[in-house]
């Protein structure tokens, strides 16, 4: 049995600024938006995850709309812990008696993270009554939930885009050589299209909508092999204020998020910039790999793979490799000690 075996009791936690998702007893069981509504008069919960999403857009006086979690990091420690308490108690399999004992917690967090805000995620989970609280980096964790052996003498490249941040890292031996966490992903993606809609049709949408939109025939490449039919969208008119129907097709997208990936193309530039000529060579041979929501957007891994002349490789569960990697470090923390914060 190894040191760290009699810690039995394990949980896992991706803290996204889109969804939170929790593994424990190696099944991820919940995977919800990080969203929490709150009465603003008694500061009582109304609804967290999937639930508040059903009242955030409720014109009620009384009701908050928090987002606990801003670029991969917590921004509201209050409703963050309020909205982390109501996810477990969610999970049917976690008794009570769990929460008064001793138990492991490991949780992911940017790999430019503070120590302000390490501190803020350790606290957080303290308060959770988490006694022993193991932090890791996103895109290691990525890395390991993508199935690269991370460990070895060699050279992987992970970028894992999220709906706060897209992580970019070069990891050898496990530890990251050279890495960035760039503000730019799928929330920034949403807004470009808002934008978009508003500058080149007259159009006021939502940022529901556009996210919609994005899903539907968001791409970053304007020639694809299996190309999504033009969709039809409705909005206000920015001067009459009138209900309007526009269509739209997936290259207008594509030029709306144009600029937005360009930056995350030079943020992967920099990064390979940072690294010696023997690491350059692995990740010339194996290429990119790509993980999170962000990853599913339609032509970035034939657009990324043209800009950097580098092979891309998509991931199958990208939106769960941070989550399945955190959980396999804490289920093999002898072999993966030397990866933690």
């Amino acid at each position: 049995m190894g040191f760290f075996d009699f810690f039995n009791q394990k949980i896992a936690l991706d803290l996204g600024t889109s969804n939170t998702l929790i593994v424990y007893k190696g099944k991820i069981t919940i995977d919800n938006p990080s969203i929490i509504t709150i009465h603003k008069l008694t500061g009582k919960i109304i609804a967290v995850g999937k639930d508040a999403l059903t009242t955030k857009d409720k014109i009620n006086k009384n009701i908050r709309t928090i987002y606990p979690f801003r670029n991969g990091v917590i921004s509201n420690f209050d409703a963050s812990e309020k909205m982390l308490k109501t996810f477990i108690k969610k999970t049917s399999s976690l008794s009570t008696k769990l929460f008064s004992t001793s138990y492991s917690m490991i949780i992911s967090i940017p790999c430019r993270s503070t120590n302000v805000e390490i501190r803020a995620v350790r606290q957080s989970a303290k308060r959770l009554n988490a006694k022993n609280i193991f932090l890791v980096h996103k895109p290691i964790a990525a890395a390991i939930g993508s199935g690269l052996n991370i460990l070895a003498p060699k050279g992987n490249m992970i970028i894992d885009i999220g709906g706060g941040t897209t992580e970019i890292a070069i990891i050898s031996l496990g530890k990251i050589l050279s890495g960035q966490s760039v503000k730019i992903a799928g929330n920034v993606f949403d807004q470009d299209i808002v934008n978009y809609i508003r500058e080149y049709h007259d159009l006021h949408i939502g940022k529901s909508l556009a996210e919609k939109i994005k899903i539907e025939i968001g791409s970053a490449f304007p020639i694809l092999d299996n190309p999504p039919e033009t969709i039809q969208i409705e909005g206000r008119d920015v001067s009459t204020g009138v209900k309007r129907q526009i269509h739209l097709s997936h290259t207008e997208i594509e030029k709306s998020l144009d600029t937005s990936i360009t930056r995350i193309e030079n943020a992967i530039r920099e990064t390979l910039s940072e690294i010696p000529p023997e690491i350059s060579a692995d990740i010339y041979n194996s290429g990119i790999y790509l993980t999170g929501g962000g990853s599913k957007l339609r032509g970035l891994d034939k657009r990324l793979s043209r800009n950097t002349e580098l092979p891309i490789h998509l991931g199958e569960k990208p939106l769960k490799a941070v989550i399945n990697g955190s959980n396999k470090i804490l289920t093999n923390l002898n072999r993966y000690n030397c990866v933690l914060i």
